[in-house]
């Protein structure tokens, strides 16, 4: 099975003869190639291998749609609670960039004692079941095989099944995962002493399928008051994990600390973040660094998110990043969305590629605030970690609460997270092995009594699962109403026949979201909006964003809501896709019927650079093909226009208009074809509109011969005007 970009993901294709999948390959894969590279005219320091296929920044057509790929590997994190629709939105963002694709379980999973099977429903995530991991690597297969790279699969080995899920990632080529028990412990309420010790066989098992290991350091950031104040505990947090990881069997290599700025504007954020940044990369040499954003200000302003993302990437670059995390702009309004995925690892390769070589035209002042800071922090986390052994260890640490703990250390405000060494899901439940333990498994933690003949455990029973993968059992769906076929049938309407309706997180959601300005307070313009959506015809409709303007002046105000009905594809009328003659074709034309046009952005408009663009010979404008052009400058009368084209000849009149405002470029349109009518000339000259606004069908609906907007080029101008000089059948008129 191949994938043809033209043609949407085959979901229940790729659910064939799972019982018999196997994965191509195991551990994880950094970007190859990566240094100088020659993409187009310009030279990148910080590149990788380009993709085979893929989706270029939509700037990159001003540079001929180039589309150089950084150095540090993209993640894109995923949340919708359906499989199904996740494999769209990998697809998605493989084509834009992303090569580490982090599903993001669903919640309570921590507590579940052992492996979940089939593939019900989420809720705020995914199950992490086999059949789910199987078929998601499945479609990564094919994806990457599409883009021409590999693609890394990620998810989380944590909660009181870890090992379980550890055995089942290695099985299935699951090339990444969260291993923290700090996570476990503080954040989920899982027995310390289980944490720990299901962490050693989880890291052990880890260390044989060559995964990448992400630590959960990160979520004190989420979790404390003032993020800011606890940075020293972070690096210590770090520290035990990734020693721990070592000492369990991983190679440094595979160890990656997540690490996340701890403040964003309007705090100072660089002065604060980038000192701690560069001290988390001296003190932790040889390991990977993850660099996410802090979710902890993200609201429901996505621009805000945005603008604090690229803030975060400007840290990555100045100090670097083996990893870049995007966590989608609508994380604050927990709506996860397809096109938010893809805005956030835009946001990313967009300011990487800016970036570009930036620390060989700038370098970090150590001297001064900034390496007394790095210098501060570092001691400040040594001291923490003596206080730890001081207190007997780590458990006893925790027990006291010192973690999350609102103070700078050494300050403390008594506010951490405290647990009982005794306490917590699956206390209890560690026993000490009897003194003849033997597991016929390999890749075990721990002492294991082997026969002396015996060089692996699994030899004793032909082979384990991870080591031979036609012993692993394979079990589908158990629950007949929540499974994937159920979903896929409920959804098979809007993804296999022409009834179409809007997505953005499932199949055929409906899902649309529109924004309001309203010059009312923000509770009025909140209660207001939701209204005027259900009298558009919306359904289900909530605010998902709203933001004063001024108290009293009025509130901007996002809602989504759900259309009632869809749309048949096949009964549409679309207009075929102008045909574009080729460049020979326009030149042969011109060269034996010469055409002149007069050209101008019209009434009070000087937004000139769109026209001269459709013009100029040097941006490829119609000029190249021999059209002789009069350019009459910015905000002229449409009158002098008119009065041009009579005087010379001309065989056309290009109008530009970017102006909106009160439909003043339909009006302009319109004045333009009513006064070449006034003057008999109507049927004699082509009139053309074009602007960021003007589609073909509003200038046609305004009286003109054609209309051109976004993203149009000189030949589509130059093709249409031999077009019609040739459907007119005259090719020179006398006034």
């Amino acid at each position: 099975m191949k994938l043809n970009k033209d043609v949407k993901i085959d979901i229940e294709e790729i659910l064939k003869d799972l019982e018999s999948y196997k994965p191509k390959r195991r551990g994880w894969h950094w970007r190859e190639n990566k240094g100088i590279h020659n993409i187009g005219e310009f030279e990148y320091r910080q590149a990788s291998q380009p993709l085979k296929n893929s989706l270029p920044l939509p700037a990159s057509k001003s540079f001929g749609y180039m589309d150089p790929q950084p150095d540090c590997v993209i993640t894109t994190e995923i949340a919708s609670g359906r499989f199904e629709d996740d494999i769209r939105r990998m697809r998605m963002a493989a084509w834009n960039g992303a090569d580490h694709i982090m599903v993001i379980r669903t919640a309570g999973q921590s507590h579940f004692d052992g492996l979940i099977e089939g593939t019900p429903e989420g809720v705020g995530g995914v199950p992490i079941s086999r059949k789910q991991v199987r078929v998601t690597r499945k479609a990564l297969d094919l994806i990457e095989e599409e883009v021409g790279r590999p693609i890394n699969f990620h998810s989380y080995i944590s909660g009181v099944a870890g090992p379980d899920i550890a055995v089942m990632f290695a099985e299935e080529g699951v090339n990444g995962a969260h291993q923290d028990p700090q996570y476990n412990v503080l954040y989920r309420n899982i027995n310390m002493v289980r944490s720990f010790v299901d962490a050693a066989v989880a890291k052990k098992v880890m260390a044989f399928a060559d995964m990448l290991q992400i630590d959960g350091a990160h979520n004190a950031n989420a979790t404390a008051v003032k993020a800011w104040k606890v940075m020293p505990e972070l690096m210590v947090q770090h520290g035990i994990n990734s020693a721990y990881s070592k000492m369990a069997g991983m190679k440094p290599q595979n160890i990656s600390l997540s690490t996340v700025p701890p403040t964003a504007p309007p705090a100072p954020s660089i002065r604060i973040d980038l000192p701690y940044a560069v001290a988390l990369r001296e003190l932790f040499k040889g390991y990977k660094m993850r660099a996410q954003m802090n979710t902890k200000y993200m609201e429901s302003d996505m621009r805000e998110a945005t603008v604090t993302h690229t803030l975060n990437l400007l840290i990555s670059r100045l100090t670097g990043a083996d990893i870049q995390s995007t966590i989608t702009p609508d994380e604050g309004r927990n709506v996860p969305w397809h096109y938010n995925n893809i805005n956030a690892i835009n946001t990313a390769k967009q300011a990487l590629l800016g970036m570009d070589g930036i620390n060989e035209i700038l370098e970090i002042k150590r001297d001064g605030e900034l390496g007394k800071n790095v210098r501060e922090l570092k001691e400040r986390a040594v001291l923490f970690l003596e206080e730890i052994l001081e207190y007997g260890g780590y458990f006893n640490a925790v027990e006291q609460g010192f973690f999350v703990d609102s103070g700078y250390y050494p300050e403390r405000n008594g506010d951490g997270i405290a647990r009982s060494i005794k306490g917590g899901s699956g206390a209890g439940t560690v026993v000490e092995r009897d003194a003849d333990y033997m597991a016929p498994v390999c890749h075990h933690f721990g002492y294991n009594n082997l026969p002396h003949d015996v060089e692996n455990p699994c030899d004793l029973i032909g082979g384990c699962t991870l080591c031979n993968h036609d012993k692993i059992s394979y079990i589908d769906e158990l629950d007949e109403e929540d499974n994937v076929s159920s979903r896929l049938e409920s959804t098979y309407e809007y993804r296999k026949t022409d009834s179409l309706k809007p997505e953005v997180e499932w199949a055929g959601d409906g899902i649309i979201s529109t924004t309001f300005f309203l010059p009312v307070n923000e509770r009025t313009a909140e209660f207001a909006a939701i209204e005027m959506a259900k009298k558009m015809g919306l359904e289900d409709v909530v605010v998902i964003h709203r933001q004063k303007m001024q108290d009293a002046e009025g509130t901007l105000v996002e809602v989504k809501g759900k259309l009632p009905f869809s749309i048949d594809i096949s009964s549409l009328v679309i207009p075929e896709k102008p045909e574009v003659l080729s460049d020979d074709d326009i030149k042969n034309f011109i060269m034996e019927y010469p055409l002149k046009i007069v050209a101008a952005t019209a009434g009070e408009d000087e937004h000139s650079v769109g026209l001269k663009e459709i013009i100029d010979i040097k941006h490829g404008g119609i000029e190249k093909y021999g059209i002789e052009c009069h350019y009459l400058g910015t905000s002229c009368p449409v009158e002098k226009l008119v009065d041009a084209a009579i005087e010379i000849n001309a065989c056309a009149i290009l109008i530009s208009t970017i102006i909106t405002h009160n439909n003043v470029h339909i009006d302009n349109m319109a004045k333009l074809n009513q006064l070449c009518t006034e003057k008999g000339v109507r049927d004699k000259i082509i009139l053309v509109g074009g602007g960021t606004q003007v589609s073909n069908e509003i200038a046609v609906s305004a009286g003109l011969d054609a209309g051109f907007g976004r993203g149009t080029h000189g030949n589509d101008v130059a093709s249409f005007l031999v077009k019609k000089k040739m459907e007119m059948g005259e090719f020179q008129y006398e006034s």
